[in-house]
């Protein structure tokens, strides 16, 4: 108990001093804020239907967000806010992907339809 109490006095400690705040107010940490938005986005539409899903677009955005997430490691300072979000954003829509492969290659639209009588 002793070593969380610690802990949280650090963290106060932190949150206090001038470079916390200048990390704050940066691009750095703005940036992947708002970049969290795609993954999100890639999770919540889980539940959509697969139909929907464009083959083209998932492709383009794991690409996109494994180019990044090197770029975040890379860039002096690293950026780990950064590379956490495009590495959410690989796996939801390697997730998307999946999706989308099961139901225009693997038959899932072809089950989903109703037989015609």
């Amino acid at each position: 108990m002793a070593g969380i109490a610690k802990l949280l006095q650090k963290t106060q400690e932190y949150v206090k001093t001038k470079e916390f705040r200048d990390y704050i107010t940066s691009t750095h940490f703005w940036g992947p804020v708002a970049n969290w938005g795609l993954p999100l986005a890639a999770f919540r539409d889980t539940r959509a239907p697969p139909d929907i899903i464009s083959g083209r677009m998932t492709t383009a955005l794991v690409l996109y967000s494994m180019a990044f997430m090197r770029f975040a490691y890379r860039v002096q300072p690293r950026n780990y806010l950064l590379m956490a979000c495009h590495f959410t954003n690989v796996v939801a829509q390697s997730i998307q992907g999946c999706r989308y492969m099961k139901h225009y290659w693997f038959g899932g639209a072809k089950a989903s339809k109703p037989l015609a009588k």
